[in-house]
């Protein structure tokens, strides 16, 4: 061992922080996040999709998901990502 007790690059180290985006190499997640950002928060990026923003913004134009629209752009609040999450798994059968 080097001395150091975890390197802030390594994962479980970073979600001693708090949350984490997924992604190489993983980074603290913001409380306002951007497209891409919400994108890789919710792992739209992971499934074999054509075009995972454009399946969020319908997700928000259905209104299953809100933006926070700030000056010309549409931003994603972390909470409001997991509010969705959880309600996508609570209506899941599986």
């Amino acid at each position: 061992m080097n001395g150091d007790a975890q390197s802030t690059s390594s994962p479980c180290a970073l979600q001693l922080l708090g949350p984490v985006l997924p992604g190489e190499p993983p980074q603290p997640c913001p409380e306002l996040l951007t497209e891409g950002e919400a994108v890789r928060y919710s792992r739209l990026d992971t499934i074999n999709i054509s075009n995972p923003s454009a399946t969020l913004r319908r997700y928000r134009g259905q209104r299953l998901l809100r933006g926070t629209q700030i000056s010309k752009k549409v931003f994603y609040r972390r909470a409001e990502l997991d509010r969705f999450i959880e309600r996508a798994t609570e209506g899941n059968p599986r």
